[in-house]
């Protein structure tokens, strides 16, 4: 396997989607708490991205073994295109999970017990969302677990991984006291809540676009979608809710204090992301539809992150 193939069989273009969440989330431990830490940082985004490839690897492999077209089976789907030994593709993720796990437990050590706990939840989800009899993917359920798994969860680990030393939230684990406890501060963890819901919409938005262009063939494939119980109508009036919900996120956020107003930098992006929603909505389910997306998701959070680093400047000026 080539490095080439090998990329394409993690799909290393789809990683911005995690790398978002990740940034955002240092943003928001500087901006918020006044807290980093960047060995821990850059430990935690290895890991990430480890983990978030593994998955990719597998939902590419299921997908080859569960395919009940041999067109998709042979010619879109990389592993039956590029004629790779599935033995092989199997073992890489098998490798690629060890690493990562290996790399959550360092983490867990040097930081404490709550990030095993949350990392733990990433971890079920991640697996069990292509893997299983009945993958969480294949099931009403994959805009919800994609959009807070990665939205919700790569941000407020990462929240925690440099908020640790504070205690803004953690669990305690005491065995030779028989003993655990679960503490934090309520405000902080609300606030945590309420940051991560704009990346939770743009992601969950990445795999409802997918849905909403594949119906077709979903249902060919037996994967049975959101937008299959929904309708299309239905998804994509969903889809342009949620995308505009994010901008509501942010100016509540600065009304409770949850952000400082330069934030609201992420405002200037209603025009393009607006006219972006109407031709999503026009060319559904045309391929070239998935990509507004993506050009939402990478506009929307490159002016949140920017906004928050116009905080952080301010922070320190004022």
């Amino acid at each position: 396997m080539t490095l080439k193939i090998f990329l394409e069989v993690v799909e290393i273009k789809t990683k911005i989607a995690s790398v978002f969440p990740f940034l955002i989330g240092v943003l928001f431990s500087i901006n918020f708490f006044g807290e980093f830490h960047l060995g821990l940082t850059l430990l935690f985004l290895l890991a990430m991205l480890i983990f978030d490839m593994t998955v990719t690897a597998i939902n590419n492999y299921q997908d080859y073994q569960k395919a009940k077209l041999d067109t998709y089976k042979y010619e879109h789907n990389v592993i039956g295109r590029e004629k790779l030994s599935p033995k092989l593709v199997r073992n890489m993720i098998l490798c690629m999970l060890i690493v990562s796990a290996v790399l959550g437990i360092v983490l867990t050590w040097l930081t404490g017990w709550m990030l095993l706990f949350l990392g733990a939840i990433c971890f079920f989800i991640g697996i069990f969302y292509t893997y299983g009899p009945i993958p969480l993917s294949r099931m009403p359920l994959g805009e919800i677990f994609s959009g807070f798994t990665m939205g919700l969860g790569i941000f407020a680990m990462i929240v925690y991984v440099n908020t640790a030393s504070a205690k803004v939230f953690s669990f305690m684990l005491d065995f030779s006291g028989n003993a655990f406890a679960l503490s934090g501060s309520i405000t902080s963890v609300l606030a945590i809540f309420w940051a991560s819901l704009p990346l939770v919409f743009t992601i969950a938005n990445i795999m409802l676009a997918n849905n909403l262009r594949d119906l077709d063939t979903d249902v060919k494939n037996h994967r049975y979608t959101l937008v299959y119980y929904i309708g299309r109508k239905r998804g994509i009036h969903l889809f342009q809710v949620m995308m505009l919900a994010s901008y509501l996120v942010l100016i509540l956020g600065v009304l409770f204090r949850v952000f400082d107003w330069p934030v609201l930098f992420a405002l200037s992006t209603f025009v393009p992301i607006r006219n972006n929603l109407k031709a999503h909505r026009s060319e559904v389910p045309a391929p070239h539809s998935f990509v507004y997306s993506l050009k939402n998701m990478v506009m929307f959070n490159t002016s949140y992150a920017l906004g928050l680093v116009l905080s952080i400047v301010w922070q320190h000026l004022f």
